[in-house]
């Protein structure tokens, strides 16, 4: 027996000693180790360490241009498949697409059902799966004090967005029981697609108010931060939109009062139909 045992001790005593082949092993073993957990590392879940790491639940300070780039660049490669998601086809009988948008009241194109998937929140940012069918309309918002990254996965999305002209300018609607209107000024108006890339909002600029459209079925990942939270302000709000000639005289070039509109405070749309589903992508190790 204790033969045997003096027979193990040398073994290992020979291999400690043979240090070129002990450091070498060692080496291989750390990269191979490094470059499994690299493979086995979700996209998703390097977007939750880069946002926990970066956002704060006051939003102050915002985030560095840095930080703002790098966000883009690990939004930018996430895909459908990467989130658990299929690209759904563009024939969809559930809609008029986009041609046909402007031949429905507001009514019907609210009443698409929208998806709604939570991939994670917490008191500094949320991450956030919409999936619309063609045609369905998430109507113009706000949101307060909040950065917003976006990112269409698959399909084709209309935005179109607004920011608050300063300092406010206020005109009476007309007409009893109307709220006033605030006079606010394009920011985008055009059709998203995984191409485009990641658009950012910012709390005064980027469109920080905004309509998504659905052209084809599409899906858009969110990451917002700090969140919405009505006790700290940031309570999402509904608005329309006027044109800037409805309550102002008709003065000057015609493409300079396109790019301005009068804006209206709205209750939320009872007909904004958005439904909870299942996360099915990679789950996040918190």
């Amino acid at each position: 027996m204790l033969w045997k045992l003096q027979k193990a001790s040398d073994k290992v005593r020979l291999f400690l000693q043979n240090k070129p082949f002990s450091t070498a092993w060692l080496q291989f073993q750390f990269q191979r180790h490094f470059h499994m957990e690299r493979k086995n590392s979700s996209k998703v879940q390097g977007l939750y360490d880069f946002c926990k790491k970066t956002f704060t639940p006051s939003g102050t300070p915002p985030p560095s241009s840095q930080a703002v780039r790098d966000l883009c660049s690990l939004l930018d490669t996430v895909g459908p498949a990467d989130v658990g998601l299929e690209e759904q086809s563009s024939d969809d009988d559930r809609g008029l697409g986009f041609s046909g948008l402007y031949g429905l009241n507001r009514v019907a194109r609210w009443a698409q059902p929208i998806t709604y998937l939570d991939i994670y929140e917490c008191d500094s940012f949320t991450m956030c799966i919409f999936c619309f069918p063609t045609s369905a309309v998430i109507p113009l918002h706000d949101h307060p004090g909040m950065t917003v990254f976006s990112k269409v996965l698959y399909g084709s999305m209309h935005v179109k967005a607004y920011d608050w002209v300063e300092p406010a300018r206020f005109q009476e609607t007309k007409g009893p029981g109307y709220r006033p209107v605030r006079l606010a000024k394009l920011a985008t108006d055009k059709i998203l697609t995984p191409q485009y890339g990641t658009s950012i909002l910012y709390p005064k600029s980027g469109g920080n108010m905004h309509c998504f459209t659905a052209v084809t079925p599409c899906a858009v990942l969110d990451i917002l931060t700090p969140p919405y939270n009505e006790d700290a302000g940031r309570k999402c709000t509904y608005y329309i939109d006027y044109p800037f000639s409805t309550f102002s005289a008709v003065n000057g070039a015609d493409n300079e009062k396109e790019e301005y509109a009068w804006l209206s405070e709205i209750d939320t749309p009872d007909d904004l139909y958005m439904r909870p589903g299942v996360y099915a992508g990679p789950a996040i190790q918190v």
